[in-house]
């Protein structure tokens, strides 16, 4: 006798979000613009100003003003 096994598998997908959030953690090493560093603070990542001068990513980001026009032009 020959037998076959069917299987079925069911794959759920999420509803699509707001392309403009950001949906996978990304770390300062990560980022290539102050504007990419300036989201990823905005939506919560606080390491990307890890000494507290208002200036996330300072391997992208060179002065708080630059970051404050950012962050206006982003609405954070």
């Amino acid at each position: 006798m020959l037998f076959t096994l069917v299987i079925s598998i069911a794959i759920a997908t999420a509803p699509a979000k707001d392309s403009s959030i950001v949906q996978v953690r990304v770390t300062c090493k990560q980022v290539s613009s102050c504007e990419e560093a300036v989201q990823i603070w905005c939506n919560g990542y606080a390491r990307a100003d890890g000494d507290g001068d208002g200036i996330p990513c300072e391997n992208v980001c060179s002065t708080v003003d630059q970051v404050n026009a950012i962050r206006a032009q982003q609405g954070c």
